[in-house]
């Protein structure tokens, strides 16, 4: 009999000048970046915490410590690919994740195809098992006043 385990993973980032604004393993034209010691893919991460959760194996700042020089400006891409890796390994599956993005601008959703098509190659479940969202912050706090972004993520996992 499987058992379902669910996970849920937050994330948030600065937004920096000279930085690519790279989200869910895809690069979006914009005059600013995510800062961070990886290529702060706020979204892949939200979703790598959620599926390290679900699984019980902590967090990613565990797997992968911002004090480690071998993960400076690597792909998040990467990073994921690990988790899965390691997840399968202790017997799971993914069943699904989903995903919500705050950001003010740009405006992700014309990408949100390739992200998900991304993701879902990387977690090896269909891309309609993936899914994303975005929405703006209505001009609110430090999002709303175009400093940064967040994510959130939920994963379920199957053993």
């Amino acid at each position: 009999m499987k058992t379902v385990s669910v996970g849920f993973g937050y994330d948030v980032h600065r937004l920096v000048k000279g930085r690519k604004l790279v989200l869910g393993g895809v690069i979006i034209p914009s005059k600013k970046g995510l800062d961070g010691h990886s290529d702060a893919d706020v979204l892949l991460h939200a979703v790598m915490d959620a599926i390290l959760g679900a699984a019980g194996l902590g967090d990613i700042g565990q797997w992968f410590p911002n004090t480690d020089k071998k993960y400076k400006n690597i792909s998040s891409i990467l990073l994921l690919k690990e988790v899965v890796r390691v997840v399968k390994k202790k017997g799971y599956s993914i069943g699904n994740v989903d995903t919500s993005l705050i950001l003010e601008t740009p405006k992700v959703m014309p990408y949100a195809g390739e992200i998900k098509s991304k993701v879902s190659r990387v977690l090896g479940i269909p891309a309609g098992k993936v899914n994303i969202k975005a929405t703006t912050n209505e001009g609110l706090g430090f999002i709303g006043r175009r400093q940064g972004a967040c994510a959130y993520a939920v994963a379920a996992l199957y053993k």
